[in-house]
């Protein structure tokens, strides 16, 4: 039994090999060859082809389009759970970052906001929307509540140019030094898919962003919504403290999104 799973194993492993090797020659958007092809080239069977094909497509590497076939897919950015700047990880993975505001509005705070921001339900907050863009592909929506006790006539327009916490730090001499985040998988709404140019109720992950300076004090929240195709979460396990506990639940294929 052993042997055969092993000869499995190397037959699937050399399939998915051969394909890896093939994308190194291909563009984005360039059809793979079809099973019936990779299946004589390799030797192997049908439904080793199509685990190996299967498996691809959900790390990312190849895309499928329904009754024409399979293609190289647009690489999937790949980020640990991080407070770094959108620009400066975009950049380190070799895109183009840009960021556009769409809206600003001022309001009250009211009970859910000032629970996050820590002032009073009457406190006037600034709510500032901006997609985020990588290669001048919409990846992100971000919208970023500030106490204006806290940041008072802060200049929105500068986020098209600067980092959020830069300006914050330049400006008020508030450094963001940490911060709580949870994320859950979500779908976009309408106002959502328009800007993100996805199909309706299309996968997206939903960050909730919140930081704070030094001292405790609370500098903004961000509701991100970020694209689910374009992003995978990357983590480094440690089970020193557990180590005969099964970790197999745990998805190595989430994916996930910039802190800010």
């Amino acid at each position: 039994m052993k042997s055969a799973d092993g000869a499995r194993g190397h037959k699937y492993s050399m399939v998915r090999e051969r394909i890896m090797g093939l994308l190194e020659d291909l563009n984005v958007g360039d059809p793979i060859p079809p099973e019936r092809v990779l299946t004589e080239d390799c030797n192997v069977s049908r439904l080793t082809v199509r685990r190996a094909v299967d498996d691809l497509v959900r790390d990312g590497y190849l895309t499928r389009r329904q009754g024409s076939g399979t293609y190289v897919a647009r690489p999937t950015i790949t980020q640990a759970p991080t407070a770094a700047s959108f620009s400066l990880g975009m950049r380190q993975r070799g895109l183009t970052p840009a960021t556009r505001v769409l809206s600003v509005e001022h309001r009250e705070a009211g009970a859910r906001l000032s629970w996050r921001l820590h002032v009073s339900p009457s406190e006037q907050v600034m709510v500032i929307r901006r997609l985020r863009l990588a290669d001048d592909e919409p990846v992100a929506v971000a919208t970023t509540h500030l106490a204006e006790s806290l940041t008072p006539d802060f200049p929105a327009d500068e986020l098209e140019q600067r980092s959020l916490y830069e300006v914050i730090e330049d400006r008020y001499g508030l450094k963001v030094t940490g911060g709580t985040q949870t994320v859950e998988p979500t779908v976009t709404n309408p106002a959502e898919t328009d800007v993100l140019k996805v199909p309706p109720y299309a996968p997206a992950f939903l960050f909730r962003t919140t930081t704070h300076t030094a001292d405790g004090v609370v500098v903004e929240f961000t509701r991100t919504v970020f694209r689910g195709d374009r992003y995978m979460i990357s983590a480094t396990l440690d089970i020193s403290a557990a180590p005969h506990e099964d970790l197999s639940y745990l998805d190595q294929g989430a994916r996930a999104p910039l802190l800010e």
